[in-house]
């Protein structure tokens, strides 16, 4: 499996400085494998969807998820996103009360973030693909180095990006974005499992406020009416 290949080309070019060709290759020879022998989400079709939805030119702002949901039917290629008519994981609810509470944009019944992909917000998270049950069990593989490069090619940008790093995992990613022109707004993870850090942190205002300073559009946070 050639991952360069399935990428569109607008990000194989921006990718292309800061990926190493034997360690990605090596990649997709072991995401091929899984597909082939076990159940991997999310499905192939939407392995790059963050990208496809989100080219590097329109990306505005960047939400940093760790690993895709692993249960049926949930993950799509978008971090935190799951497909309408989906339950709605109860991190992305958290992330919905803060919206609700942060910028009045009352809880979508759906979980498809598609909606913010489209005017700019690039989904990504850290590791690609899961086996089905098997929270973070594509960790490690080379994903990490795969999408650090999406970092810092976005970082190699004159455009002000926006990153929203929640959690502590994500947050150690702010060491790779060095450009001025950009803005790091950093909180707790959404999980309801972290009782403190998320709720509070208007992250959905306070990234308008950075694109706005920078001279870029602002986001509309409604998913169910952008794009």
């Amino acid at each position: 499996m050639n991952l360069a290949e399935l990428l569109p080309a607008e990000w194989r070019a921006e990718l292309a400085g800061f990926l190493d060709e034997k360690a990605t290759a090596a990649l997709g020879e072991f995401v091929a494998s899984e597909y082939a022998t076990h159940t991997i989400y999310p499905p192939i079709e939407d392995l790059f969807s963050a990208y496809r939805l989100c080219l590097p030119e329109q990306t505005r702002v960047l939400i940093l998820g760790q690993d895709p949901y692993h249960g049926p039917g949930q993950a799509h290629g978008l971090s935190f996103s799951v497909r309408e008519g989906v339950k709605i994981p109860p991190s992305l609810r958290n992330v919905f009360k803060e919206l609700a509470e942060d910028v009045a944009v009352a809880p979508p019944a759906t979980g498809d973030l598609t909606g913010w992909a489209r005017q700019g917000v690039l989904l990504l998270n850290a590791v690609l693909t899961v086996r089905a049950g098997a929270a973070a069990s594509h960790a490690g593989k080379g994903w990490e180095a795969f999408t650090d490069a999406t970092i810092r090619a976005l970082d190699a940008r004159d455009d002000r990006v926006v990153f929203l790093l929640w959690g502590g995992y994500a947050r150690k990613k702010a060491a790779l974005i060095t450009n001025p022109a950009h803005v790091v707004l950093e909180a707790g993870h959404p999980s309801p499992l972290n009782r403190e850090g998320f709720r509070g942190a208007r992250p959905f205002s306070a990234a308008n406020k950075a694109l706005a300073d920078g001279g870029r559009p602002v986001i509309n946070w409604d998913p169910r009416t952008a794009g």
